[in-house]
């Protein structure tokens, strides 16, 4: 047998023993659901946080310190959001890999909040482009690996049954670090400068480090035969379950036997994979399930998802300022209508998708996203009118940003724990759920890199209004795809086959 490298070493250490004799203190508490929860969304609070508290602050940044033109602005604000979200397009793959052959989520965990350090380190030290760019590589893979490595541990710990409820709520966490960060970076760059930008980072990195390292994974705390009452993992494949998610799932408590075993043979032929699996395949296990279209739809909603954040993140401080007059703080402000609003809704909507699955609220959203956008037309410079008016949109605009947030995940994950029951024996007994998820968070973060050029390059040329035509647009043909394909045909539709 070849010696393992230190690198397989290392991630293979942390917290796994070959036999489990003495249980760390707090084991219970530390491997309780709730607390990993909190974990992970901390988490991804704190690197949305640290990406979204530079937005407002990048303006001036590139003006004071690195010397940047004023024409020059705009395109270098949006270079350096776009340059974080592509390196995370390419971390999340590769991290969804790692993440599915190590024994342990913890070490890759704790390995991206290290990378996150360093880059926030660079950001307030540096003083030119260069050094800037650095920085938001390093965030940006960062951003990666705790994107996967959370969502994966998330399904891990919640099991299918509560996906929905429980990525509404996360999501809830994600979008308020996005969004929420900017109005307390401005706030902190207007009274305190770079100091009290600094501090604050720090402060969340030391909370969100603790945590990292006093959680305990389910199947860590399992084999000290230690589970909370809460817990839904299981050593063994995850059963097979019927979902809210799919409208054509079987399970009608109405449909006799053979009808019912019929349409559970139909389901296994869909989602059987054939024995003989490509090269590409063996390497990354997940590529296989991308033939449904119902997965790939779903990964588009992450890829829109991105795109409508990102155009928000490179415009909202640009456009106060030229059509309000506002400095970092006030700019800032401008994101708290969001942040409040998809606080609220994330979570409502995440209950509603557990109940009535995820089709009717993925079209409800984007329908309601497509007016919304066109009502940015209305905006022009003014005073407290125009001001309230910009402000009540970036509202509406959380609100439905919030109402799809947490479909693509749980679109994605029902349909990848259907091919996982009919092919255990490929996919293993965890599956290729970190997988899914890198692939899951590197179309969602090619949005934010997408959306910071598309918004800054279409303001340029079209103007801010027509910008967000085009957005509408977007939205509008997602809501139907949506109908089509998430959650399953239509029911008009599977009645137009039979």
């Amino acid at each position: 047998m070849p010696t393992p490298s230190p690198w397989h070493r290392f991630l293979n250490t942390t917290q796994i023993r070959p036999l489990y004799t003495h249980p760390p203190s707090g084991l219970k508490w530390r491997s309780n659901t709730a607390f990993i929860l909190i974990t992970i969304g901390i988490a991804l609070f704190t690197d949305l946080f640290l990406y979204g508290l530079l937005v407002p602050v990048l303006p001036f940044m590139l003006e004071d310190r690195a010397g940047v033109p004023d024409d020059q602005i705009q395109s270098y604000t949006s270079g350096l959001l776009a340059i974080y979200a592509a390196s995370s397009v390419i971390a999340c793959p590769v991290a969804g890999i790692v993440a599915d052959r190590v024994s342990t989520r913890q070490a890759p965990f704790l390995l991206g909040l290290a990378v996150l350090l360093g880059a926030t380190v660079l950001l307030f030290l540096g003083t030119s482009v260069p050094v800037l760019v650095v920085a938001r590589v390093l965030q940006g893979i960062s951003s990666g690996v705790v994107w996967t490595i959370g969502l994966a541990l998330c399904v891990e710990t919640v099991g299918p049954k509560n996906l929905g409820k429980t990525i509404g709520t996360l999501f809830s966490f994600l979008s308020a670090g996005a969004l929420w960060a900017p109005m307390i970076g401005g706030i902190l760059y207007k009274k305190a400068g770079y100091i009290g930008v600094l501090g604050i980072s720090f402060a969340i990195l030391i909370i969100d480090f603790v945590l990292r390292v006093l959680v305990i994974e389910k199947k860590v705390a399992h084999r000290y035969a230690v589970q909370d009452a809460n817990s839904n993992y299981t050593p063994s494949t995850t059963p097979h379950a019927s979902s809210p998610n799919h409208e054509n799932d079987p399970g009608d408590d109405n449909e006799s036997q053979p009808l019912l075993a019929k349409r559970n043979e139909e389901e296994a032929e869909l989602y059987r994979l054939p024995p003989q699996k490509s090269r590409l395949a063996r390497i990354a296990p997940i590529i296989p399930c991308f033939a449904n279209p119902s997965l790939l739809t779903s990964q588009w909603l992450a890829l829109v998802q991105g795109i409508i954040l990102g155009s928000a993140d490179a415009t909202v401080t640009t456009v106060s300022r030229e059509l309000f007059g506002f400095d970092s703080m006030k700019a800032g402000l401008l994101f708290l209508p969001i942040g409040l609003v998809d606080l609220f809704v994330g979570p409502i909507a995440g209950w509603i998708i557990d109940r009535r699955g995820t089709k009717l609220v993925s079209v409800v959203a984007f329908v309601y996203l497509t007016p919304v956008l066109v009502l940015f037309r209305l905006v022009h410079a003014g005073g407290l009118d125009q001001q309230l008016l910009y402000g009540g949109l970036l509202g509406l605009l959380g609100a439905g940003l919030s109402g799809f947030g947490a479909i693509s995940v749980v679109e994605a994950g029902a349909v990848v724990e259907k091919y996982h029951h009919y092919n255990v024996d490929f996919f293993g007994e965890s599956g290729p759920y970190a997988q899914l998820y890198g692939l899951n968070g590197m179309l969602f973060n090619l949005g934010l890199a997408v959306g910071p050029e598309l918004a800054g390059e279409l303001k340029e040329a079209i103007g801010y209004g027509n910008m967000n035509i085009v957005l509408a647009a977007i939205c509008g043909g997602t809501a139907v795809l949506c109908y089509l394909y998430i959650g399953g045909k239509p029911k008009i539709l599977q009645r137009g086959t039979k």
